[in-house]
């Protein structure tokens, strides 16, 4: 008979590949609506087959900008509406989210179980959140609003 140790627990490594990808994805379906002129706060629609999608872009330096991505949700429903400030980094090509919801600073790991009740992995899957969000203006014609 095989003895389990219940009290040993793998700690999480994260898988850096799959997140770089992950990050890499979202950087080129965001490239595919992002205007090549656009002012610091005024934000924008991107128009798509699943929604609309509202952008703002916060910061812009020369290798990076910053934009804040959120899907307008009709009141009335019992969810907040999706948001997400992303980090676009040019020189690397890839989109990173910095805040989510509630979480203003993602961590790439956390302890598990922990007070606010985030995965392991948490980062990632906002990460992977944000590709299924950007899936929206995937067939759009971007317009300024």
């Amino acid at each position: 008979m095989t003895e389990f140790n219940h009290n040993k627990k793998q700690k999480y490594q994260p898988n850096v590949s799959a997140f770089l990808a992950v990050c890499g994805r979202n950087y080129a379906h965001i490239l595919k609506w992002l205007p090549d002129q656009f002012t610091v706060n005024e934000p924008w629609h991107v128009k798509g087959e699943f929604g609309t999608l509202l952008v703002n872009l916060i910061e812009n330096t020369k290798y990076t900008q910053l934009i804040e991505i959120s899907r307008p949700i009709a009141s009335g429903h019992f969810f907040k509406s999706p948001k997400a400030v992303v980090r676009i980094y040019h020189d690397a090509q890839l989109a990173e989210v910095l805040t989510s919801q509630q979480i203003y600073r993602l961590k790439p790991v956390y302890d598990y179980p922990n007070i606010h009740m985030h995965q392991s992995d948490e980062k990632f899957q906002v990460n992977a959140f944000l590709e299924e969000l950007l899936k929206i203006g995937a067939r759009k014609v971007p317009c300024q609003s």
